[in-house]
């Protein structure tokens, strides 16, 4: 599963899985582009892994923000001239019944975890598919694959990335453009945003209490075995996987 001589974006890539991926495609051989509204952490995450040649940068971005986009295209170009691999991990969860979610939230969380998505592949599949092709992945949740309670936004916008990445996968494959679309789908994963997301009225969850109960496994996973589902995903291994779901979820969605 090596990435030698290829280009990688990561967005939301400062933490978390986002991080995890990022250290994996550089470990595989990838020159990676890391983008995030964390400036301070994507920058050190950079400087730590991008050593003299600086084969992973950061690029500060809000991934709803279109015109965000047309920079961070052009940087990359400039930078390698291609790009092989895109990973669409930027998103936020607001947990709250629907009864009493505003609609601010909502919408938030739509245009982070939806629009977000959508602008990631209208603008990088263009350029993956100019170079020959590529793979984008799509960081989707074990939610978007069953239903839970007070999670209802958030299980409405992975399950939307999730027929997104289908369809998409579709057109490429139609096209012969050289792209593959896949979803990846965390369960219960050790990461900040159990501690970061507003809960709104829904009860705070602890992600290593919650996976003794919830996940088969008996344990939480961690951001490095979503990481590694998406190397694979990104790699020559996966070179006849397009339109794959791919549940990194501890046996919960089974």
């Amino acid at each position: 599963m090596r990435l030698d001589e290829k280009t990688a974006l990561v967005t939301g890539g400062a933490s978390g899985i986002g991080a995890a991926c990022v250290r994996a495609l550089a470990a595989a051989g990838a020159a990676v582009m890391v983008t995030d509204l964390d400036a301070a952490a994507g920058a050190a995450l950079a400087a730590e892994l991008g050593g003299a040649d600086g084969r992973v940068r950061f690029h500060r971005q809000d991934v709803a923000d279109e015109e965000s986009w047309p920079p961070l295209m052009a940087e990359i170009r400039a930078q390698w001239g291609r790009l092989d691999v895109a990973v669409a991990n930027a998103g936020i969860g607001i947990g709250g019944y629907v009864t009493s979610m505003a609609l601010a939230d909502w919408q938030r969380q739509n245009a982070v975890n939806l629009d977000g998505v959508f602008l990631t592949a209208r603008h990088a599949v263009p350029l993956m598919a100019e170079g020959g092709g590529g793979a984008l992945t799509v960081i989707s949740s074990v939610a978007g694959l069953q239903g839970a309670p007070a999670l209802a936004g958030y299980s409405a916008t992975k399950a939307g990335v999730r027929y997104f990445a289908k369809s998409l996968a579709l057109e490429c494959a139609g096209q012969r453009n050289g792209v593959r679309v896949n979803s990846v789908h965390p369960g219960i994963i050790d990461t900040p945003i159990w501690t970061k997301i507003p809960q709104g009225n829904a009860p705070h969850r602890d992600p290593h209490d919650l996976a003794a109960h919830l996940a088969p496994v008996g344990r939480a996973g961690t951001p490095a075995e979503v990481a590694q589902a998406v190397l694979f995903l990104s790699s020559d291994a996966a070179s006849y996987v397009t339109g794959a779901e791919l549940a990194v979820d501890g046996g919960l969605s089974a």
